[in-house]
């Protein structure tokens, strides 16, 4: 989002705070001018909170309603229940600017939350959402033209630099990073390089990430035996997880679902060869498997795929040329400029 507020005057954040501890990764929004306007989160997983949640509806439309009287250009972030809020808001003002991040899975396709589903109509109903240019990862046939294919970015044009030249035939570095949860689905990470141990391939997996499924992923570890060769870091700085990826080989993220996922395309920037499951955009990034291995989300079928894979190394030198020549086009400095053009259109 800094990126976004180093184009404006004045910002006007309108949202639920919440208690959770402040990690590593996370950062604070930087502006001289910024007001955080803030409303009560809401959700619908039992009775109680969606009663509760159902109270406070109209004083969050009020504030929303409020806030997007005061802006020259609304912002949404989207898919999540207030911004499904703010697409419903945003009817009330078609003369003026409006962009929406749609950081979830755009494939028509796509088995979701019905609430999701509704953003995604809202935001591609040019007849009721006007003046509004909504980004989405991925490129997906028969969409309205207020729809934009976009991406995101983590490195500097400065950032680019030659991959080193990997060497696939002896010890094998893999990681993992994400959130451990099940969505991430980090247990099977793990247990792909558990099989490639026991299959006689030298190999080692660095998980960075923090999350629910920490404490069942360290017993799974502890259980198996393979602490010496797998290895939970938890949250770590970019700096860390940037110096794991110059060297890995390999980066798993078999997720059920997903955006546009930074990790795959931070690893890819660095010449690591993703291994990934095809949901959202990542067939697409993956170029259907030239620059990277699409796998089912188990563990016979990532096995015997990367098992295939490492069959050639010159295939997987190429492999991860295409992976680094591809994510290194879009960098931060290509994602600014564009976010630019967007505000001062």
């Amino acid at each position: 989002m800094n990126l976004w507020l180093k184009h404006v005057d004045e910002v006007e954040i309108v949202a639920p705070l919440t208690e959770v501890s402040i990690s590593e990764i996370d950062i604070a929004y930087s502006h001289d001018n910024i007001t955080l306007t803030q409303i009560p989160a809401i959700a619908f997983v039992n009775i109680s909170r969606g009663i509760k949640s159902l109270l406070v509806l109209p004083y969050i439309l009020f504030k929303l309603w409020k806030a997007c009287k005061r802006a020259d250009h609304i912002h949404l972030r989207c898919p999540g229940n207030i911004g499904l809020l703010g697409c419903l808001v945003q009817f009330f003002f078609p003369k003026k600017i409006k962009t929406a991040k749609y950081a979830g899975n755009w494939d028509p396709n796509a088995n979701q939350p019905k609430s999701y589903r509704i953003q995604k109509n809202i935001l591609s109903n040019i007849k009721w959402t006007k003046k509004m240019t909504a980004l989405v990862y991925g490129d997906w046939p028969n969409q309205t033209k207020n729809i934009k294919s976009f991406f995101t970015a983590t490195y500097k044009d400065q950032d680019r630099v030659i991959p080193v030249t990997r060497d696939y035939t002896k010890g094998l570095e893999f990681v993992f990073v994400g959130s451990l949860v099940t969505g991430k689905r980090p247990l099977l990470a793990i247990q792909i390089v558990e099989q490639l141990l026991r299959r006689g391939v030298k190999c080692n997996l660095q998980l960075f990430g923090d999350g629910v499924l920490k404490q069942e992923a360290q017993q799974y570890v502890k259980d198996k035996q393979l602490g010496s060769d797998i290895v939970l870091h938890g949250n770590k700085t970019n700096e860390t997880v940037k110096a794991a990826l110059q060297s890995a080989h390999f980066t798993i993220l078999a997720s059920k679902s997903e955006g546009w996922p930074k990790a795959l395309a931070e690893a890819m920037f660095f010449g690591v060869i993703p291994i990934a499951t095809a949901i959202s955009c990542v067939s697409n990034m993956l170029d259907y498997g030239n620059r990277g291995i699409l796998i089912a989300p188990n563990v016979d079928d990532a096995v015997s795929k990367i098992l295939l894979a490492l069959k050639s190394n010159d295939a997987l030198e190429t492999m991860s040329k295409l992976a680094s020549d591809w994510s290194q086009q879009y960098t931060l400095d290509v994602f600014e400029n564009e976010i630019e053009k967007l505000i001062k259109a």
